[in-house]
């Protein structure tokens, strides 16, 4: 009778422990895809401000169509891949596929700041000093929350490789979380120049 009892407390610690390790996967699971939500909030605010950049630019740079239009192009692109991502947050090819596209904008950005230096006019636009404001802060917390996204992934991909965290991830196809990481050159990991004065 002993014996039988010893052996239900094993088998009931051992339900025990696999419920543990399954629940603490999904908490590190939906804890990463919360931190890429708060991304995609700001994502969509700085896609947001992008038209409203290129409308007050445009007539100052009657000239510069190509480049407002690689901004454009950019900008959709990078909604493009940001809606996808948020279907399916830590998917590889999701977030490669957004990293890419959020470096061409950065990219095609930076090079609409540049070329708009070049407008006195334009730089003392009181629309076009708010936007850059705003587009700066928005930039910085798009850095936090992709921080605090690649933190939590860390997390999650920490908590699926441990033993025997690993057979139960296995079992129940908790796949691997891909970081949130720039696909820039060196170069243009810097950030875009939002200051005209």
């Amino acid at each position: 009778m002993i014996g039988i009892l010893i052996f239900l407390a094993i088998v009931a610690g051992s339900i025990f422990y696999i419920i543990s390790l399954y629940n603490g996967l999904v908490t590190s699971r939906n804890r990463y895809k919360n931190a890429f939500s708060q991304i995609d909030v700001q994502l969509k605010r700085r896609y947001d401000l992008i038209p409203n950049l290129v409308e007050t630019v445009k007539g100052y740079l009657k000239h510069e169509r190509e480049t407002l239009e690689a901004v454009i192009s950019a900008r959709n692109t990078a909604l493009a891949a940001s809606k996808q991502a948020a279907g399916n947050p830590g998917d590889p090819k999701l977030m490669q596929a957004l990293g890419g596209a959020e470096g061409m904008l950065t990219g095609a950005l930076g090079r609409l700041f540049a070329v708009a230096e070049s407008y006195p006019d334009l730089k003392a636009n009181q629309n076009m000093a708010q936007l850059q404001e705003e587009l700066a802060s928005t930039e910085n917390r798009v850095s936090f929350a992709r921080q605090a996204y690649n933190d939590d992934v860390t997390l999650y991909n920490t908590d699926r490789e441990k033993f025997p965290a690993t057979i139960i991830a296995g079992m129940f196809n908790f796949t691997a979380a891909e970081l949130l990481e720039s696909t820039e050159s060196p170069e243009e990991r810097k950030a875009p120049k939002v200051s005209f004065t």
